[in-house]
């Protein structure tokens, strides 16, 4: 049976832009009758991406740039400019995804490969050992495939411990897709909420002192609310992703359960500075499958008294909590528990925590047991 580890939080965000639509204003969702501001998931799983990347220092890259990053090491080895162009475009040419290389458009590939940065290098290397064969080749109508075929797709269907966690798409190259473990929910506000208008404008500071008036002016969209947020990993797949290295499945688990809780996508950041953490985070560890608690905010949450809609949103989610519990006779659930501000806890959401770190490492001791002390 797989286990999962599931992730929510209730988060309150002032003035912001964190991800918008192609007209540059706050995406937006209706449900339950009522309109809500929601940031994507790609949105907020890039930034936890990143953080991930960044806490276990291995950086990985979603691009379409491979032929000419490629074609850039060889020229710092001093490549002629041509050599070192075509020896990129071979590197798609010699793999399963040379039919995605555009090199109409720069030698780019039409799809978006996933892997390690490292990989540049290795490419690079298999080409420096071929630089004969791709002398040779260079200005042919049809050269062919001149790279060994077997080592350029092993480097581009490796994989780091954030392709293992969210997954990698490439059906161009067989044997090259990743069935990530993580799953991200959009998040969006528990209450009904909608884009606001922002007229701004900037002042030319080396304008005349006879002269007023603006350099420029012109509008911008943003949004404020309180957010329901929801991720889950499936621990199993996740562990077999990471070939059975249960220290290693710990170690990204643990580090996807603090990006998920600390992280915000950087949109407008400079402008509006919403550097807020959640109000509430509450994690379950669940054999069977996973259970958002979405749901709780169908019908729209309403302010309190004060006008506030973080404190109802947090009753809101451990009343669902309860029902949930109810409903499951609180099966297939070896571990919940919960961290909030202030002093209320909440029977429903299970053991109260200080502190998010406590909180992350008795899920993760629930979900990735140490030897010999599995329950």
């Amino acid at each position: 049976m797989s286990v999962f580890a599931d992730f929510n939080a209730i988060q309150s965000v002032p003035v912001a832009n964190l991800n918008r639509d192609d007209l540059g204003s706050p995406k937006i969702v209706k449900y339950g009758n009522a309109l809500r501001l929601r940031v994507s998931s790609q949105s907020w799983k890039r930034v936890i991406r990143h953080g991930v990347e960044a806490d276990l220092g291995e950086r990985a890259a979603r691009t379409r740039l491979v032929p000419v990053k490629v074609r850039h090491a060889l020229e710092r080895e001093g490549w002629p400019v041509e050599l070192a162009e075509f020896a990129g475009a071979q590197v798609a040419a010699s793999a399963s995804v040379k039919k995605a290389l555009k090199t109409e458009n720069g030698g780019h590939t039409s799809v978006l490969l996933f892997l390690p940065e490292g990989g540049i290098d290795d490419l690079s290397a298999v080409c420096l050992e071929h630089r004969d064969a791709l002398e040779k080749g260079l200005g042919k109508k049809n050269p062919g495939a001149l790279l060994p075929a077997d080592r350029i797709e092993q480097i581009l269907k490796r994989r780091t411990a954030s392709i293992s966690l969210l997954g990698r798409m490439l059906a161009e190259l067989p044997g090259g897709n990743v069935d990530g473990a993580a799953q991200v929910a959009h998040a969006f506000t528990t209450h009904a909420a909608e884009p606001q208008r922002d007229y701004f404008t900037a002042v030319d500071d080396w304008l005349p002192a006879e002269e007023t008036g603006s350099g420029h002016l012109n509008t911008a969209e943003f949004g404020a609310g309180v957010f329901y947020r929801f991720a889950s990993v499936n621990v199993t797949d996740l562990l077999k992703n990471l070939d059975g290295d249960h220290k290693a499945a710990r170690t990204v688990l643990a580090s996807f359960a603090d990006q998920f809780l600390m992280s915000l996508p950087q949109a407008k950041r400079n402008s509006t500075a919403p550097h807020t953490v959640p109000d509430l985070a509450y994690l379950a560890v669940r054999h069977q499958r996973p259970v958002s608690m979405a749901a709780a905010f169908e019908t729209p949450v309403s302010a309190d008294r004060a006008g506030g809609f973080s404190g109802p949103s947090r009753e809101a989610l451990a009343a669902y909590a309860r029902d949930i519990n109810r409903l499951t006779g609180n099966r297939n659930r070896p571990f919940h528990g919960h961290a909030t501000v202030g002093t209320d806890t909440f029977g429903s959401l299970g053991d109260p925590n200080d502190s998010f770190c406590e909180l992350i490492d008795a899920a993760v001791d629930a979900a990735l047991p140490t030897p010999g002390n599995a329950q």
